[in-house]
């Protein structure tokens, strides 16, 4: 302002400027707020809050790479990523794999998904004591197996105490899900998931 009093040039500017920047940062300010309340809307409820359930799968297709260690084929790799959407919105508390590079694969993308370690288990350890250290080491939340054609019912009964049926060697699409209440009885639910199987 100059000494007689009248605003200058400088000064009009500065006072039609300063309510667009308020408005600009109101805006700026509600569409983090709105960004945010979207992020909690999606994010899937607490391991703590939920009860215990166990959910098998075998690993997804394989390619031909190695005869011992062969890694996930494309329609394998669909699959992983279908099995991450499947439990997007479920609340995992761990991921265990075998030590093969197949099972590790098919669990890579829900893991990346919550953010969660893959823990491998022996394949051919028991799974009477496998079932016996996951039920001893978990309490609440949903926990994901992915595990093998001759290995995941023979788990699946483990964890349930009830006789689960045997899965061909070309069966990839088979969704085991174990769940106990309160008193620690256990319901088993079947169903598929992903691309069917041939």
């Amino acid at each position: 302002m100059r000494s007689g009093g009248l605003p200058t040039m400088s000064d009009t500017s500065s006072s039609r400027l300063a309510p667009k920047r308020s408005h600009a940062a109101l805006l700026s300010w509600l569409a983090g707020l709105l960004l945010l309340l979207s992020g909690c809307a999606s994010v899937p409820p607490r391991p703590a809050d939920t009860p215990l359930a166990f959910v098998l799968v075998r690993h997804a297709e394989k390619a031909t790479d190695d005869p011992d260690n062969p890694s996930l084929d494309a329609a394998g790799h669909a699959r992983a990523q279908a099995l991450a959407a499947e439990l997007r919105d479920v609340p995992l508390a761990a991921i265990y794999a075998t030590e093969y590079r197949r099972t590790q694969q098919t669990a890579e993308p829900a893991a990346r998904q919550h953010r969660l370690p893959v823990t491998a288990y022996f394949a051919k350890a028991s799974a009477a004591q496998n079932a016996e250290r996951w039920r001893r080491q978990h309490t609440r939340g949903t926990v994901l197996i992915v595990g093998h054609s001759n290995t995941v019912p023979d788990l699946a009964a483990a964890l349930c105490g009830c006789t689960i049926a045997p899965m061909d060697d070309g069966e990839y699409d088979r969704f085991i899900q174990v769940r106990f209440d309160a008193s620690g009885n256990a319901q088993v639910d079947t169903r598929r998931y992903g691309a069917p199987h041939h």
